[in-house]
């Protein structure tokens, strides 16, 4: 079994998916379009060019996501996509990447669990949390 995030985006999936795969040093797998899906002749115009699907692995973990239809998007609240590293400047790499054009919450720091830690939400509304963590 395996859990993994699937993120929903207002339109900008591709662009967030090449962000994250530069990011995190991941792999995209999948990046298909409601146009070259099964759905296509369904799908209105406008939405033809956006992204049914997409898939990026990260090591042996994924992260998948879509664009979803401009009548059923929410901005994600609640939640935040958590990526640990082995080592304190893997996470200062990985967080000073994707804070680039995004806000920083918590800025990337020492903590009581964390040798590093932080919080940020990217420039696509995503909220995530980078650290490395101590051993529990």
């Amino acid at each position: 079994m395996q859990l993994n995030p699937y993120l929903n985006f207002n339109g900008d999936c591709e662009a967030a998916f090449k962000f994250y795969e530069r990011c995190l040093g991941g792999k995209i797998q999948v990046l298909m379009t409601y146009g070259d899906s099964p759905a296509a002749a369904q799908t209105p115009p406008q939405l033809r060019g956006k992204i049914i699907h997409a898939r990026l692995s990260v090591g042996a973990f994924l992260l998948m996501g879509s664009d979803a239809p401009p009548e059923r998007y929410e901005r994600p609240q609640g939640l935040s996509v958590l990526f640990t590293t082995e080592n304190a400047p893997d996470a200062r790499r990985i967080f000073t990447a994707l804070s680039e054009k995004g806000t920083v919450r918590m800025p990337l720091e020492k903590t009581f669990f964390a040798e590093a830690f932080g919080s940020l939400v990217d420039r696509f509304g995503i909220p995530w949390m980078v650290g490395c963590l101590l051993d529990a």
